[in-house]
Parts: structure tokens; C-alpha cells; sequence
């Protein structure tokens, strides 16, 4: 699309901020979880900061769009830290509430166009298949990314009236890229990882006493999933195709 990638706010300078700004950090949530980085709202509290610094002015909004990302780490979280089934509904109706009140409160602050990107199959994703040995997605996984979904969309449409909230569908696109590229490529694993631990002690990266405790596929670009959570490079290419169109469309609209 001719979109420079914006500068990660750690990284900020005056003369790249006019591409925008990444307030994200791997491995955070709409809540706290256990990196030590900023939540949501708090990189939302960064944006403000930077408003109030006159870095951006609401000039610079005006035509401006801010994409929300969450990847579905507030529930990794919560199983982790020894949340039941019973109780993860509830516990999804929380993360989507305050979700909306950071959307709400981002275009607040001046950004006329917010666009928020679903939940992805989480019950496809290798850390939920390998018990089934990487043959089938784990439907309770799934049923959970769809109740995020459904509750995302509902919240979302209730705000529409006042501006313009936009839902990526990653949920579908995740799954027409993985019945595509299993087609395209023949892969007998599609929901084996490329990068994995050489024991089930071990993930993908670890190294211990200066040894590589992990495996990586010979072939990379036949993987559809590097390691436990993200696709490879061949799999994002694959599932942003699918996206290819609404992402056109998020930054054509009128607003």
C-alpha cells in the first residue's frame, strides 16, 4: 500500500513520527500479563503523553487511523496462572469490555478511524494442537476466539453510531490461509511448528549453557507456523492475503 512501517514509540524521533507511531510490545494484553511492558491502556496513556507533549496535534489526526492489536494473550495469561474453563467466558466479557472503552477513549483522543483486529483460531495454534499431535485444532481453543469475536462485534457495532470502528476478521482469514496454503503446498503437517524444542522442557530459541536447545525445519517457507504461537513468514503472506482486500478498504473508506 506505500505505508511506511511507524516508528516503535521506544525508537521516536521528530523526523519519522509523520509515518505514525507503534505503541505495541510483544507479548502484552489488554490487561497486565507477564511481560514486564506496558498494557494496552497504558500505551494508550504513551499516545496521550505525546498529545499533551504537542509531538501530534489533532490536525494530525484528522485523517489519521489507529489499528488495535490483540493477539489473544490476556487468556494464555489467565490458563497460566491457573484460570478454569468454566470461568473463561466471564473472563472474556472483561477483556472485551475494557477493550471497548480503549477504543473508545482512543478515537476520544482524536483518531477519526479505529480499527481493531479479532482473535485467530487460538485453538489452531501449535501450543493447543500438540496434544492431539499438530493433527487437529482444539476446538475449545477455537469456541473461545469466536465468543471474543462475537462479543467484539456486538461491542463495536453498539459504537458505530458516534464513529467509524472498524473489526478485522483474522479469525477467517487464518483459516482460509491454512486450508489454501495446505493445498498449495502439500504439507502433511500443516499445524506442525517449524521451530520447536529439542525436549518438551524446551521451546523454540531456548539456549542453555551456550547450546540450542531447538530444532528448526529445513524448509521454512513450507511451514505454515514458525514456532508454538506465530505463523512464518510464508504464513503471514498467506493469511494477509486473505486480508488483502479489507485492508485496502480500512484506509479508501470515507470517514
Amino acid at each position: 500500500m506505500g505505508i511506511k512501517s511507524p516508528i516503535p514509540y521506544r525508537y521516536r524521533n521528530l523526523r519519522l513520527i509523520k509515518y505514525g507511531m507503534n505503541f505495541a510490545y510483544g507479548g502484552t494484553g489488554v490487561f497486565d500479563t507477564l511481560v514486564a511492558a506496558p498494557n494496552i491502556t497504558k500505551q494508550i496513556d504513551l499516545f496521550e503523553q505525546l498529545l499533551q507533549e504537542k509531538i501530534y496535534t489533532r490536525d494530525d489526526l484528522k485523517f489519521s487511523t489507529a489499528l488495535v492489536s490483540v493477539s489473544g494473550n490476556d487468556y494464555g495469561i489467565y490458563l497460566a496462572r491457573g484460570g478454569s474453563l468454566r470461568g473463561l467466558p466471564a473472563y472474556i466479557v472483561s477483556v472485551v469490555n475494557q477493550l471497548g472503552l480503549d477504543l473508545q477513549r482512543i478515537h476520544d483522543l482524536g483518531v477519526p478511524k479505529v480499527a481493531v483486529m479479532g482473535i485467530q483460531p487460538l485453538g489452531c495454534l501449535p501450543e493447543f494442537t500438540k496434544e492431539f499431535s499438530y493433527e487437529i485444532c482444539n476446538s475449545t481453543g477455537n469456541l473461545a476466539a469466536l465468543f471474543h469475536n462475537l462479543l467484539l462485534t456486538t461491542m463495536v457495532e453498539k459504537l458505530k453510531p458516534e464513529s467509524k470502528f472498524v473489526v478485522i476478521d483474522m479469525y477467517d482469514a487464518f483459516i482460509s490461509a491454512m486450508k489454501k496454503f495446505e493445498s498449495e503446498t502439500e504439507t502433511s503437517k500443516l499445524l506442525r511448528p517449524c521451530c520447536t524444542g529439542i525436549t518438551s522442557e524446551y521451546r523454540c530459541g531456548d539456549v542453555k549453557n551456550w547450546e540450542k536447545k531447538y530444532n528448526v525445519c529445513r524448509v521454512p517457507k513450507l511451514a505454515f507456523f514458525w514456532d508454538s504461537f506465530h505463523p512464518t513468514q510464508a504464513g503471514w503472506d498467506a493469511i494477509v492475503s486473505e486480508l488483502g482486500s479489507s485492508i485496502v478498504s480500512l484506509f479508501q473508506t470515507e470517514l
